[in-house]
């Protein structure tokens, strides 16, 4: 059995993957050896509903994590200017219901209940427009189904293959503050630190890595090495010199420029949803923490520079971001062709990126993690298993490029050489086939590609509807049913958003309670 592993690289993939292992076993030896003067990217705050079942796991729960790391709530994403256009419609955390056999999206195309799609088919979009908690006061969650689940711990998922209920919300935290917590967390269940910086990595006669040696620390050695040391890949792509496969062929955006803007919880309202704005050469992210806004622009350096990215950003905010320093950061997007190689596992950037239109970054982190311990070696490392962890990982992060792919092909916009260029940005075949068939059929589970990648079917449906690159017409089917219970629900539907937003008190209300019983030496950091 592996009995040791030294994670190089802290921050939050370093310490996630330090945490997890440590609750998984007990008996490991496990050491995060990290710099003190590397600062973290800082654009991965905001998260897929799914870490809702690896806080569940760590037995971490929201009283007492959220404080420590000015957590707020994420209900979906708002994509404003994204279609033919300008106007936005939200990507929520919720199914479709299904309706005499068929989901909403297909019932909503044949009958146009007189709101935009996203409204008549979830209540999600009226809580993110009325800026609601997805909690009651005493803590129930305004999802009937997922309380019950959150309430029986026999019934809670503890793997993300377990996730069988969609969780209505995901977070928003800062990154940094997450990566102190779960460091807090680590080392009380005995991990070590050691805080160093690493000048050597020397590898054994097969070609495994034997040790890594550090300006202090003249050697340290595991059974099992985890590279969590971002970009650069320290380990996997520079030491063991794995090749890195660029997606800059399918995705044209490598840069981005971020600001911290800052904001008064105390009278502040917070919204619960990340919003993603189209830009002149890309996007921007605004991200809603508890003491400040997260907010940047993802660009493409082809076709404009940092200096008028940044400026376009700072116009963008407005006044707010007067006095706000800048972080220009170089975005490497693909996936190293194999996160493990020999004795060393590749977790969070060094493992694969793709910029964070859909907030994936935390969730490869998570994804990552469960593989590792799905696979975890015994006392040697089987080449077989090793294989199914790199297919595993590789096909779930080139599903994920593939249905970011799909939000710029399919967005409205091509008014900008940036837009332009992305229309005439050929795709692989597979991709352009499954494309041509949802402008006109709009996806479901079996045309969406079927490997694992943490979207569902109704993500690409809701894309497609809200792009405004959906079918035109409805299955020819539905003209031969009768329409009556789809008209139901979609009745349900407002009534249940016109009753939940009447009920459910603000985000920002919920979050002061929440925050009301943390020592304030906790917040504000």
């Amino acid at each position: 059995m592996t009995k040791s592993v030294l994670i190089v690289g802290g921050g939050t993939a370093g310490w996630m993957t330090a945490s997890y292992l440590a609750k998984v076993f007990p008996k490991l030896r496990i050491t995060v050896l990290e710099s003190d003067i590397i600062p973290t990217i800082g654009v991965g705050e905001a998260t897929f509903s799914t870490i809702k079942v690896f806080f569940d796991f760590l037995g971490l729960p929201e009283s007492e994590w959220m404080p420590h790391c000015n957590a707020t709530y994420k209900l979906a994403i708002k994509f404003a200017n994204w279609g033919p256009e300008p106007g936005h419609f939200y990507h929520p955390f919720q199914r479709y219901a299904t309706i005499d056999g068929f989901n909403a999206g297909e019932w909503w195309l044949r009958l146009k209940p007189g709101q935009q799609f996203d409204r008549s088919c979830f209540v999600t979009p009226a809580l993110c427009e009325a800026k609601l908690s997805p909690c009651f006061l005493d803590g129930r969650v305004f999802d009937e189904k997922v309380q019950d689940l959150f309430a029986d711990p026999r019934r809670k998922a503890s793997v993300l293959s377990e996730h069988k209920e969609q969780y209505p919300y995901g977070y928003h935290f800062d990154a940094a503050l997450f990566a102190k917590y779960l460091r807090d967390y680590a080392t009380k269940l005995g991990v070590k630190q050691i805080l160093d910086d690493v000048i050597n990595v020397e590898l054994a006669d097969d070609g495994s890595i034997d040790h890594v040696i550090g300006k202090i620390s003249e050697r340290v050695s595991a059974d099992l090495f985890v590279d969590c040391t971002g970009f650069r890949g320290l380990l996997l792509n520079e030491a063991l010199q794995e090749p890195f496969i660029s997606f800059k062929d399918s995705l044209l955006n490598d840069r981005a420029v971020a600001l911290r803007v800052p904001s008064t919880p105390d009278t502040d309202e917070i919204e619960p949803f990340t919003t993603a704005t189209t830009m002149s050469a890309g996007w921007t992210w605004n991200i809603p923490l508890y003491n400040r806004i997260g907010t940047g622009y993802v660009y493409s350096s082809q076709f404009i520079t940092p200096e008028m990215a940044e400026s376009e950003l700072r116009n963008h905010v407005g006044s707010r971001a007067e006095n706000c320093s800048a972080n220009h950061i170089k975005m490497r997007i693909g996936r190293s062709r194999n996160s493990w190689v020999k004795n060393c596992i590749g977790i969070g950037l060094t493992s694969g990126f793709v910029e964070p239109l859909e907030s994936t970054g935390i969730f490869f982190i998570q994804h990552n993690i469960e593989e590792l311990v799905a696979h975890f070696p015994g006392e040697n490392i089987d080449p077989d298993v090793v294989a199914s962890f790199n297919r595993i990982v590789g096909s779930c992060i080139d599903g994920v490029r593939d249905f970011l792919v799909l939000h710029f092909k399919g967005s409205g916009r091509n008014d900008t050489p940036f837009w332009k260029a992305v229309k005439q940005t050929p795709l692989p075949d597979h991709l352009e086939e499954r494309f041509q068939l949802w402008r006109k059929r709009l996806p479901n589970a079996k045309s969406i590609d079927s490997r694992y990648h943490g979207f569902e079917y109704y993500s690409y449906s809701v894309m497609m509807l809200g792009l405004g690159s959906a079918p035109t017409e409805y299955l020819p089917t539905l003209a031969q049913r009768d329409p009556t219970n789809a008209i139901l629900s979609f009745n349900q539907v407002n009534e249940q958003s016109q009753k939940l937003v009447s009920t459910l008190p603000s985000h920002r209300e919920y979050i002061m309670q929440l925050y009301s019983t943390a020592p304030h030496s906790e917040r504000h950091k």
